[in-house]
Order: C-alpha cells, then structure tokens, then sequence
C-alpha cells in the first residue's frame, strides 16, 4: 500500500473542512469521501472502503459508535474517532487501543493517527480483533456515560437563571445553535447549545430522537400517527405535534410501537 485511503465524517461542516483540508496536506493519503451524518458515513463506507475512517463521535441520529455497529465486519475499515474532549471517551478509547483525534484536531496529532494506521495496516490486524476493540471500546464508554446524566439544566430567562428539571422538558428542538425548550406545562426557553452535546447528557430511556434536530420526552409521547411516505406525527400530552423522520420512524417503533 502507498496510499492511505480516508474518509471523514462529521455532521458539522466547519469542522469537516478543517480536517479534509489537514488530511490533503499528508504525504500519500488520499480522501475518497466525506459525510455529513452517520448515514452517509455507512454508505460511504460501504462504497469507498477506506483503510481509515475518521468519525465525529457525536452525530445526529447515527453517531460514530453506531456507524462502526451498522457496519458488517467485511466493511469495517480502520477507525479513530474525533470529539471534543470527553473523559469518558478518551478512557474507553485507550482502554481498548481505539485512536481518538481531539478537537480541534491538530495536524501532528492527525499524522500519529495516519502513522498508526499504516502500522496497522502492515501487521496485517485481523477484522474480528477490529471489531472486538470497538465493541469493547464502546460498552465501556456507554457504560462510563450513564453516570452523568442530568437531572437539571440551567435556563436563562432575562436577567435570573432557572434550574429546569429535565423530567418536566416535553420537547428540545434545534434551530442553528438554539435550542428551543418545552416543558409539560407549554412554558417555552431558548438556550445556546449544540443538540448533540445536550442529548449526550439526557438519559435515552427517558428522551428519544424524532428527527434530525428534535428530542421528544418518551413519557410524553401520546399519540403516534402513520404519515404518507413510512414517517409519523408524535403528539405529546402538552399537545405539540412534532414529525418523525424516516429514518427516526424505525428506531419509534422499536421504542414505542411494540409490545
């Protein structure tokens, strides 16, 4: 091999340039792809086999972890995983010899990365012992990760800050950095953050994804109804009606719509 085949997947576009245009200044490394969303990551993937896969941990809907599950054994190129900087990843990570890339990447850090895999590519690492590290890798950060979820947020309304508890949000919708709270009883706040690092802290037995840029309360969700074109309209007990997405609709089912 002379030619590191790669590709980058990040639901943020500033950040998938940056770390496209790193990769494009490496001696002999070639970016066969980019992705926006874990689902274009696994086609990508699936199309393009690259010998390395340089996934944004945190993604909407399908995140990095999921994408390597998603992925036949076949398929499953080398992979690092790229996030801010997390305590419980990065322990997961180097547990189970997972290369992790912080953000922002920087590009010295970037060529240890792309001189590892090389390494590895040349012993010739078995597929099943790949996957075996990354399930590891990824039970021990799920498992690290359902001891910090939130019970309260702060909420800023004026000049006072509210602690919300999480239990009484019906809703979180996204709208570019702001996020539009709604809680059981209709009341509204916007607070500045990212979708993704917010649904990182809530416990997902208790809030379930609906679409690309909406949280729902599971408890909340009173009505599901079918829509043309295999999506849903969830109606909580606050009355909001919120759309599913298609690819959403499945994982409602699995969560919701079986006994």
């Amino acid at each position: 091999m002379t030619t590191l085949k790669v590709i980058t997947a990040d639901d943020e576009r500033p950040a998938r340039r940056f770390l496209t245009g790193l990769l494009k200044t490496c001696d002999d490394v070639e970016v066969v792809g980019e992705a926006a969303s874990g689902e274009e990551a696994i086609a990508l993937i699936e199309a393009e086999r690259p010998h390395l896969a340089l996934l944004d941990l945190q993604m909407p809907e399908i995140g990095g972890l999921d994408v390597v599950r998603r992925l036949p054994k076949a398929a499953l190129p080398l992979v690092a995983f790229v996030t801010a900087f997390d305590d419980y990843a990065i322990e997961a990570f180097e547990l189970n010899a997972i290369d992790y890339l912080l953000k922002p990447v920087q590009r010295q850090r970037l060529g240890d990365t792309l001189a590892r895999a090389r390494e590895r590519i040349r012993l010739a690492e078995p597929a099943d012992r790949r996957a075996a590290a990354l399930a590891s890798a990824s039970l021990a950060y799920e498992r690290s990760a359902r001891r910090r979820y939130a019970e309260r947020i702060p909420v800023r309304v004026r000049d006072a800050v509210i602690i919300l508890p999480v239990r009484l949000i019906a809703s979180v919708v996204a709208e570019g950095e702001l996020l539009h709270v709604t809680t059981s009883n209709n009341e509204h706040y916007t607070i500045t953050h990212r979708l993704h690092a917010l649904e990182s802290r809530l416990d997902p037995r208790r809030f379930v994804r609906l679409s690309r840029g909406i949280l729902a309360n599971i408890e909340m969700v009173a009505r599901v109804s079918p829509m043309p074109g295999g999506t849903y309209i969830a109606t909580l007990s606050n009355g909001q009606e919120l759309q599913v997405s298609r690819i959403q609709s499945r994982a409602l089912r699995d969560t919701l719509l079986k006994l």
